[in-house]
């Protein structure tokens, strides 16, 4: 079994909240193959329906599906029926588009409700278990490749073995970035897991 440090690259695919390219999500995977790098994609029901083909790629090549809610509102915000509505809408819109379930894993939106016992108590329910992260480079906030290359490098680093990293399936300058942070990562011994490979996964667990 190597020793080496693991580091699991973790996407939220949904719809973009600013101006990004449509094909920013395919040359995400289109990176990720020629790496041949698997991660953990959480998707958004209604980005799932809306995109079936990229969807069903996502499947295919490999990476392991995760819940990030149908509609993509702030757990918190919902009443516990709500949250079970969202959930099992999203699960099924996954599936039809992917032919995977996404359970057991699943991220709030926004993070919110993420260490909420309510919150994570209707997850549990649903058959899910939150998943969080460790390092969030905000490539969601416009930076650069350069800066965000830097900040998922520096940020495994900082933490080690085991580190989650939130990244996003929309922002363009994650496809830019991920040959960098992937080689950076290997050259200072890092290998790629997903996350139901780690042995601690970062979330509240009821």
């Amino acid at each position: 079994m190597s020793d080496a440090p693991r580091v699991a690259l973790t996407f939220d695919v949904e719809f973009a909240d600013r101006p990004t390219s449509h094909g920013a999500t395919a040359a995400i995977l289109d990176a990720l193959e020629a790496a041949d790098v698997r991660s953990t994609m959480f998707l958004q029901g209604r980005w799932a329906e809306a995109e079936p083909v990229v969807a069903r790629r996502i499947a295919r090549d490999g990476h392991v599906l995760g819940n990030h809610s149908h509609h993509h509102a702030r757990m918190t915000m919902l009443t516990g029926a709500g949250i079970t509505r969202d959930v099992r809408a999203a699960d099924a819109a996954i599936e039809a588009a992917t032919g995977v379930s996404p359970r057991p894993w699943f991220r709030c939106p926004f993070g919110a409700g993420a260490r909420t016992l309510r919150v994570v108590r209707r997850l549990a329910d649903a058959g899910y278990v939150d998943v969080s992260w460790h390092v969030d480079p905000g490539d969601w906030t416009g930076v650069s490749a350069k800066v965000l290359r830097r900040r998922v490098v520096d940020g495994v680093l900082a933490h080690g073995d085991g580190a989650v990293v939130l990244l996003h399936g929309w922002p363009d300058a994650t496809p830019v970035a991920l040959p960098g942070i992937i080689g950076d990562l290997r050259a200072a011994g890092y290998s790629f897991a997903t996350v139901d490979a780690l042995d601690d996964v970062p979330g509240r667990r009821v």
